[in-house]
């Protein structure tokens, strides 16, 4: 079922990745004209993925229509999304973000006994729990040695995809760090759509020079 309130999410994204896709790239042949917007116009996408330009304005306008799966593959393909990008943009058909707020969406994420004891016998090999958003939940002293000291972060800092993104010590610890952030940013994206009423994952993604 498509909803009203994320389908306007959906229209949102399909704009988003239409933007960052040059003529070039998504092979629609040498650009003419001047182009008022950056990336590819909608015509150009309706045209790589098989749809009228009437129906893929429709679908980023937020219209509340029902794209088939056919459909959504196409546009897909024609954005040039990767497998973290198409999932994200099927969960945003799935879930509605003007629903009711998720129970436990706030709640307190935990470890349990066993958990820590296994992250204490791995030794010297880095290990760490994440929950929700990629929150870390605990880890072994290697870990916290090798990223940072999470536990002494405050609470709303103590976030992997976070970390990765802001912390410049991630930029040195990780050799190829485009590919890590872009990874970690991927796995957030599919939190939200999966849980779109989520307030700090909200709040994550919308932080300034967070994941986006």
């Amino acid at each position: 079922m498509v909803c009203m309130g994320q389908s306007a999410e959906f229209g949102k994204f399909l704009k988003a990745m239409r933007s960052r896709l040059s003529p070039e790239v998504a092979g629609t042949g040498p650009s003419t004209g001047a182009r008022r917007v950056p990336g590819l116009r909608r015509e150009e996408v309706a045209r790589l993925a098989g749809v009228s330009t009437d129906y893929y304005v429709r679908l980023e306008q937020g219209r509340n229509i029902h794209p088939s799966r056919t459909v959504l593959d196409a546009v897909a393909r024609a954005l040039r999304l990767d497998s973290s990008e198409h999932a994200h943009m099927l969960d945003l058909l799935e879930n509605c973000a003007g629903a009711p707020r998720e129970p436990g969406a706030n709640a307190a994420q935990g470890v349990r006994p066993a958990l820590r004891q296994l992250l204490d016998a791995v030794g010297e090999v880095p290990a760490m729990v994440l929950g929700r958003r990629n929150d870390v939940l605990s880890g072994n002293r290697m870990a916290f040695l090798l990223f940072t000291d999470f536990p002494a972060l405050p609470p709303a800092e103590r976030n992997l995809t976070r970390w990765t993104i802001l912390d410049p010590a991630a930029r040195e610890l990780f050799r190829d760090w485009k590919t890590v952030a872009a990874e970690a940013a991927g796995s957030l994206r599919l939190d939200v759509g999966r849980h779109p009423n989520d307030p700090q994952a909200n709040h994550l993604v919308g932080e300034p020079g967070g994941p986006q």
